[in-house]
């Protein structure tokens, strides 16, 4: 087997092993400025190769902005949104996600939400996925997203 499919092999397992061996955690977080709840993930095969991340960002201060996100679940993590162009919904991609001062950002099935892209391993029905944040502002935040049912909506 050549070097490069042999890397690509042990990131998977690395990835899959590290999905189903860590510590069931809350799916909330907190920085300052910043609350993080309802927190989930949608089961996905490891044929669907991307999966979608859930939840509630509130602002408890000023505005800030979600630019980034990382996990060992996926190779390329990415923002998205769905928007309706001529009658067909459609992901794109986004630079950030605007938390308002005082307000909040909801991820949710159909909308904004964190696009796991070449998962390491299948997303499996209560497993726990760790996740990194990087706001604008406050900074990283590290949270672990329990994995719900496919098609699950909260």
């Amino acid at each position: 087997m050549p070097l490069i499919h042999r890397r690509a092999a042990l990131a998977a397992l690395a990835g899959a092993l590290w999905l189903t061996t860590q510590p069931l955690a809350a799916q909330e977080a907190s920085a300052p400025g910043i609350e993080i709840t309802k927190g989930f993930m949608r089961a996905s095969p490891m044929v669907a190769a991307a999966g979608a991340g859930f939840m509630t960002i509130r602002s408890t201060g000023a505005a800030d902005r979600l630019v980034a996100f990382r996990s060992p679940a996926c190779a390329r993590p990415e923002l998205h949104t769905h928007i309706n162009e001529n009658g067909l919904m459609k992901m794109r991609q986004v630079e950030a996600i605007e938390i308002p001062a005082g307000g909040e950002a909801v991820l949710q099935p159909g909308g904004l939400h964190l696009m796991f892209i070449d998962l390491t391993g299948p997303l499996e029905d209560g497993a726990m996925v760790p996740v990194t944040l990087v706001f604008e502002k406050a900074g990283e935040v590290a949270i672990t997203l329990p994995v719900h049912k496919a098609g699950a909506m909260n």
